[in-house]
């Protein structure tokens, strides 16, 4: 709150700089300053829980308090050819590709368009990724946004699979995220983008990105009050615009390498950053977008499955609601990796599962149980066991658990070659895609797709 009253942020957008004026802020040659009680009094107005809803009920996330859930993100201009391991530049394609796989691994929650589309006009990028997910899965869908043009393009896309735009508003299958710049800056495209979708009553992920040591103290406690501040700003930004804007308060927080200022995504301070802010969250009541789940590997090996394992861990311990690029980033977040999703699939349901805890009742203590089998005795083929065995303990769907003869019998397969062929099997599979009335509409109304 100091920084807020002693320090302020920079404005460069007027249509947002003249929101805080008329609020009152303290406006100095477009360094807006907010008494605290004002910035409180912004944040109370935003709702204190959001719902993203995708297609399908199960697929719903009710963003908010410690509930957690964990998906893809982006943007990554490559991707990891399975086979050779080389990197190429990712197209429209491997993003429909990277849907499909998403919506057939169970513990990834919902759908952060992921690649660039290398192969698309820069004009037409937005309507074209968001058709990609939502015509390939039925998670909900959120994505960056990178002109005004895109984004009444995808509000009306969306607003014809939902039948009106008032069906849209009670039920958001799509969220938009919109960035504040690290230290302590709104800028001009991304500040007028904040008035467009928060006066829509779309949800907004306003995340910001501060780096220890280049765009933050290098101290984790220093970058924490700048990814406060920062994303705090934006929120307050959206309901100026239109009170109970459903916002989201978020964190891309990590370091830099200060040997060459490379931007880092394995290092375990990311994980501790992230979980700061879902406590930085949870405090303000308010509903957060963490980051966590990325690997500075280079393929699908040791170094990406401890690092994605780690930052997603302490994340979703700490109550992050939101975990995004929790699943296929890799290479510094330059790029995924179809292999990766299913590894990270199984990582994330250890993760759920430890988020779950240990349940403690009468019948989990199972004293009952306990007296009568006794001192000596086992439990194997007790009535209490088979109720229990498939929920109480996570079931694997990718690691290898056969002793080593079968392993052995079976080829050797190491754990990025058993994810390969899960990746072949899903695709191989029927997929979703929208009905053929509500694709024709879209494409009729949209001659920017590319099918």
């Amino acid at each position: 709150m100091r920084v807020f009253e002693e320090v302020g942020f920079q404005v460069n957008s007027d249509k947002a700089l003249k929101f805080f004026q008329d609020a009152g802020a303290n406006v100095d040659d477009n360094i807006v300053r907010l008494p605290r009680e004002t910035v409180m009094d912004l944040v109370d107005v935003a709702p204190s829980a959001v719902t993203l809803y995708g297609r399908q009920p199960k697929h719903n996330l009710n963003l908010g308090g410690t509930r957690v859930y964990a998906g893809t993100g982006g943007t990554a201009l490559n991707i990891i050819d399975g086979t050779s391991g080389e990197r190429q530049r990712a197209t429209l394609q491997d993003l429909k590709t990277i849907a499909k796989l998403v919506n057939g691994l169970e513990n990834i929650h919902f759908f952060l368009l992921p690649t660039y589309p290398s192969d698309v006009p820069v004009e037409d990028v937005d309507i074209n990724r968001f058709f990609a997910g939502l015509d390939n899965t039925t998670k909900h869908i959120m994505g960056g946004v990178y002109t005004h043009e895109g984004i009444q393009q995808v509000l009306r896309m969306a607003e014809i699979i939902a039948g009106s735009p008032e069906k849209l508003r009670q039920e958001p299958f799509i969220s938009i995220i919109l960035c504040a710049i690290s230290p302590l800056m709104i800028d001009k495209e991304y500040g007028d983008m904040i008035v467009t979708v928060a006066g829509a009553g779309i949800p907004v992920a306003l995340p910001a990105e501060p780096l220890c040591g280049s765009t933050s103290p290098v101290t984790l406690a220093g970058n924490l009050v700048i990814q406060t501040v920062d994303s705090l700003a934006e929120v307050c930004l959206t309901q100026l615009v239109n009170p109970g804007t459903p916002a989201i308060f978020g964190s891309v927080a990590s370091s830099n390498d200060l040997r060459d200022l490379k931007y880092i995504t394995g290092c375990i301070e990311m994980g501790l950053l992230n979980t700061a802010g879902a406590q930085m969250a949870q405090f303000y009541k308010l509903p957060f977008y963490a980051t966590a789940g990325m690997s500075d590997a280079k393929t699908v090996d040791a170094q990406c499955g401890y690092e994605s394992a780690l930052s997603n861990l302490l994340c979703a311990l700490g109550g992050a609601n939101f975990i995004h690029d929790a699943a296929g980033l890799l290479d510094f977040a330059l790029s995924v990796s179809l292999e990766k999703y299913v590894v990270d699939n199984e990582i994330l349901g250890m993760v759920m599962r430890a988020v779950e805890g240990i349940k403690v009742n009468k019948d989990t203590l199972a004293f009952d149980l306990i007296k009568e089998v006794g001192p000596g005795g086992h439990f194997v083929y007790n009535r209490h066991t088979r109720k229990h065995m498939r929920t109480e303990h996570y079931q694997p769907t990718l690691s290898d658990r056969e002793h080593l003869e079968k392993w052995q019998a079976e080829g050797k397969r190491d754990t990025a070659a058993r994810a390969k062929s899960k990746v072949e099997e899903i695709l191989a599979a029927p997929g979703y895609r929208l009905p053929q009335e509500l694709r024709q509409k879209i494409l009729d109304e949209s001659p920017g797709i590319i099918e």
